[in-house]
Parts: C-alpha cells; structure tokens; sequence
C-alpha cells in the first residue's frame, strides 16, 4: 500500500481499528494525539525517498489509524537504518525507531528479507551466522596466529591467538563475516593487542558478537545471543566484552 494524498477510488476501503489491546504493533495510547504529521522525521531520515510511497510520518500515522498490516507488509521497516535522527528531532517525542523495529518482529519469519533468518537459525545451531564448524574456526585461529608470529615485514615474537583463557582483561567477539571471508583482517586487532600487551581472550564456541536477531526483531533469539556472549564471559571470568560493531 503507498499512501498518497488522492485516494484510489477502485481500492477496498479497510476499516481501521481502534483496538489497541488487539494490535500487532503495540503503540502508546498518546501517540495518534501526539504526532501531528509535521514531517520533522522525514526531514531527518536518510531513507525517505528509498521506498516510493513510504516514509517515517506517513507509517507512523497509519498504525495510528490502525493499518498495521499494511506497514508490516511493506519494506519501509527493513530501509530504515534505525539510526534513530527522526526520533531525537521529533518535537512531540514519539519513539519512531523502537515502533519500527516492532514492525519488524511482526514480519513472518519466512518473509524477513534476505538471508537474515537463515544466518540467526545458524547462529543458534552453531554459534555464528554463517555457521563456520568449531573445528574449521579453530585452525583458522591457530594458522593466522602463526603467520603473525612469522610476518617477514612485521613479526610477533611469541604471538599466539589466547582461546578460553580464563581471568582475562579482555574477552574478544568476532563479527563471523570477517573469518568467512576476509581473515586477515583479524590480524589488525591481534596487533593492536601484541602491541598494547592486552590480556585477551577468544572464546571457542558462541564467539559471533554480531547479533541478527536484533535487526530483525527477534526478541527470543536476539536472547540466546546475548545470553551466549554473557556464558562466556562469566566462564571465563573476563572483565569486559570487546564487541566487533
């Protein structure tokens, strides 16, 4: 559905509810009131020419009116990057971003765009989203940990990649892309670290502190995630949590 100020006259009107206790997406009861349809978000958001038809005012106003299924269906949820400028210049408060994301998690989990679902059902099988085999992982740790230590341009005397070191400073998550596909690029953070002579650690298994599941709305697996992250760090007794992004 693209909202426009002329009415299709061939459209099937849809009644719009005021059940608010029976609604997919859950508003404040204030909001209709609240939003005044000034445009202040559009003004702000780097994704309002991106779907023809859509943008943050007009999807605001038509859960409002109770047509949410037509804001669910639609793409504007997935351009938005969340960046979260329409709601700090909202003069009336409303909290677009938190709205949107909600939309999101309405999506049937068949129908999320692109691969993210089927990279948040790898995660939860085998602890990163492009579901790199724990074994693979960890020859992939010790290969490069080897090849920094024997740089011929810049070597780490006695550099080794710390897996499950328990009592660390610093407990290390990986963003899975990274290993998949450009593991070298590891090499840079590990330097920083000889370097620094940091106290870190990797863990061996639910090491992807990219979490999937919080873009799509996924309130009960984005939990797994961070529960995961969190076992670890308790296990290992580390300090803090060095997330990639």
């Amino acid at each position: 559905m693209a909202l426009s100020n002329q009415a299709d006259p061939t459209a099937e009107v849809q009644p719009a509810t005021g059940d608010r206790l029976h609604r997919r997406v859950a508003l404040s009861p204030e909001l209709a009131d609240r939003c005044y349809a000034c445009g202040t978000c559009v003004g702000s958001c780097p994704a309002s020419d991106s779907v023809p038809g859509w943008d943050a005012r007009k999807a605001i106003r038509a859960l409002a009116l109770g047509l949410e299924d037509e804001v669910v269906d639609s793409k504007w949820p997935w351009v938005c990057t969340m960046c979260g400028r329409c709601e700090y210049n909202c003069p009336q408060g409303v909290e677009l971003t938190k709205t949107f994301r909600a939309c999101r998690g309405q999506r049937e989990r068949d129908k999320v765009p692109g691969t993210l679902q089927q990279g948040i059902l790898m995660n939860l099988e085998r602890g990163n989203n492009f579901g790199i085999p724990q074994e693979d992982y960890l020859q992939l740790l010790a290969e490069l940990g080897v090849e920094l230590e024997d740089d011929p341009e810049q070597p780490c005397p006695g550099f080794y990649v710390p897996v499950d070191k328990v009592g660390a400073n610093l407990l290390v998550t990986i963003n899975a892309r990274v290993p998949y596909t450009e593991p070298d690029n590891l090499k840079w953070w590990w330097r920083i670290f000889y370097a620094a002579r940091e106290d870190w650690t990797l863990p061996s298994v639910n090491w992807d502190g990219v979490n999937w599941a919080l873009y799509t709305g996924d309130d009960a697996s984005m939990k797994i995630g961070v529960e995961r992250i969190i076992e670890n760090a308790r296990r290992l007794q580390v300090r803090s949590i060095l997330y990639p992004e």
